[in-house]
């Protein structure tokens, strides 16, 4: 499997580097699949942090996939959806969709609350799941896993990272 390079971007107002579990979680999950960390930060839950983070990343042509925690539901600040679709150059609606469906089984009808997202700008994936550890563990391991799997047949995310669509 070849290795794509990810960023990982906590967002909340109140997590630091030494209780923020749901980053831990996805920093284990990417490694794990041999992919590599690029990148990882902790931003406070407002618009314009998160866009600035996120654009440099977007501008940085070696980052393949972004993925954030956190900011995705509609209590308190909650900006993530806000801050990343104006970003994106197309939309990968089924991802939240598909987000959403999973999760029905597992918190049922709490899953509405969810505004799981996905997109694509300038070749780099950018996925946002919310911030419990549970919601992280069920993106990745429902969906993630495999679409960022170049082998995972019929298709998969990494396959629109220009220098694997190569392949």
């Amino acid at each position: 499997m070849p290795n794509l390079l990810c960023a990982i971007l906590t967002i909340s107002d109140t997590r630091t580097p030494a209780d923020d579990k749901s980053g831990d979680l996805l920093r284990d999950f990417i490694l794990a699949d041999e992919h590599k960390i690029a990148a990882r930060e902790i931003v406070k839950d407002d618009v314009y942090a998160i866009r600035a983070v996120v654009s440099g990343w977007i501008a940085d042509n070696d980052i393949n996939v972004i993925i954030t925690t956190g900011g995705t539901g509609f209590t308190g600040r909650d900006s993530t959806p806000e801050a990343l679709t104006p970003l994106f150059d197309k939309h990968i609606e089924g991802f939240g969709e598909l987000f959403r469906q999973i999760s029905y089984s597992e918190i049922g009808t709490s899953t509405i609350q969810s505004r799981a997202l996905g997109g694509l700008a300038n070749g780099t994936l950018i996925f946002s799941l919310p911030g419990s550890s549970g919601a992280v563990t069920t993106g990745w391991n429902s969906i993630l896993h495999n679409q960022l799997d170049i082998d995972f047949r019929p298709c998969n995310f990494a396959e629109l990272i220009p220098r694997f669509a190569e392949r």
